[in-house]
């Protein structure tokens, strides 16, 4: 079956979501972290419900629920699809203003709100594979929120498209929009039960034919140094500041490997994030990352040595470390049911896509909800330059990926 005749409307989603401020706050406690993300999850349970699916709802927590209603009469497993509406708090995402570039033809794309942003194919060089497509970029001043907005087009055309044609055979398809992904906080309070669905795919993915089968292991680590207050005129060997210890710390990290700026691949690093400080006590987080879960430990007992290293050049100094879980490699759940990515490979190829199984440098919802019960790879969008101004995305990837859930709807019918 063949989607070429359909009247795609991920380019015209897209552009009115980007323009909904959603971004999430780290820093907040309430679930969503900012109520603003609902504003665009109502518009969604809107759109689901005028396109006829009148199971779709809003909780209390942010997150989008709905269902596009079995075709067969046949027992098949429940398949849902999963986005994220939050942008990152890397970049602004207040005042969105969508550019369409029609039948992009190489040269360097110059956002007109500031000419100093410019998106060539020297540093995005995917943008070489996309000329002559659709392509959508913010204008300078903010990032466009195609991460993962895209995401959200692409399973809202899909609904669409499988709501106005009940002739494909499918089963039930339960969709998720999520909020607060950008922040490790998407999957925190929504209802398995709810959602009552035995495999999933989030869309949440970059290049054309990308198909993502594990991440990082994750955790998280802080380091608290204790020092010494005393008065600075009458500090002498009495003094012992919390802040230089932690900045030597800090000094003693290597440079050249196991960090974020030296590794690629299935290399692992540590990444101090956040560091905070006065005289007593300062702070250091960091985030802890590798493919292997066992290696976390390692990369944790190093971090202790080089802390208990560092407060030993100040006597009277002290620290403590704690580390709390994020979130694990899909893949240690996906081994164990192989048709989650078989099916996805199918519905590759017959959308005419070659599927590139590809890790993840980093984690998407789908990591939890695997482990969560609902294994869940990732699916290409189109989404590229994420988290910045440089951030664009082609109308014809995502336009692909909606042609990959209709045809991942069927092959699950199918099987």
């Amino acid at each position: 079956m063949s989607l070429n005749n359909y009247l795609h409307r991920t380019a015209e989603r897209l552009m009115r979501y980007v323009q909904i401020d959603t971004q999430s706050d780290p820093n907040s406690t309430s679930q969503p972290s900012t109520e603003k993300q609902k504003d665009l999850s109502r518009l969604l349970v809107e759109e689901l419900k005028a396109i006829g699916i009148h199971d779709a709802d809003l909780d209390e927590y942010g997150y989008v629920y709905a269902t596009i209603p079995a075709t067969i009469s046949d027992k098949v497993p429940t398949i849902c699809f999963c986005s994220h509406v939050d942008t990152a708090p890397d970049c602004s995402g207040k005042d969105v203003h969508p550019i369409l570039h029609q039948n992009y033809n190489g040269d360097d794309i110059v956002l007109p709100h500031d000419e100093s942003i410019v998106i060539s194919t020297q540093n995005h060089p995917y943008l070489k594979q996309r000329i002559g497509d659709d392509i959508i970029t913010a204008s300078g001043k903010t990032l466009l929120g195609a991460d993962d907005k895209a995401g959200v087009a692409i399973i809202m055309d899909a609904a669409q498209y499988l709501m106005e044609h009940p002739e494909v055979p499918h089963g039930n398809i339960r969709i998720l929009f999520t909020p607060d992904e950008e922040i490790g906080r998407g999957v925190n309070a929504v209802d398995m039960k709810r959602l009552a669905a035995d495999f999933g795919y989030t869309l949440d993915g970059g290049k054309r034919g990308h198909l993502e089968d594990e991440n990082f292991s994750a955790d998280a680590a802080v380091f608290t140094f204790h020092g010494v207050s005393a008065h600075p005129g009458y500090a002498k060997g009495k003094m012992v500041n919390a802040m230089k210890v932690a900045a030597t710390f800090l000094s003693k990290l290597p440079l050249q490997e196991w960090c974020p700026e030296s590794t690629s691949a299935k290399e692992g690093f540590v990444h101090p994030v956040a560091m905070e400080g006065e005289l007593e006590q300062a702070k250091v987080t960091f985030i802890i990352r590798d493919f292997e879960t066992a290696q976390l430990k390692n990369h944790e007992e190093r971090l202790r040595l080089i802390a208990d290293a560092a407060v030993k050049q100040f006597p009277g100094a002290t620290f403590e470390m704690i580390v709390k879980e994020q979130y694990r490699n899909m893949n240690e759940i996906l081994v164990d049911y192989p048709q989650v990515m078989a099916h996805a490979e199918e519905a590759y190829r017959r959308a005419g896509i070659t599927p590139e199984i590809i890790s993840i440098r980093g984690g998407t919802d789908g990591s939890r909800l695997s482990f969560m019960g609902m294994p869940c790879p990732n699916i290409f969008t189109g989404e590229m330059g994420i988290h910045s101004k440089q951030e664009y995305v082609s109308v014809q990837d995502m336009n692909a990926a909606v042609s990959i859930c209709v045809h991942l709807s069927q092959v699950w019918a199918g099987k």
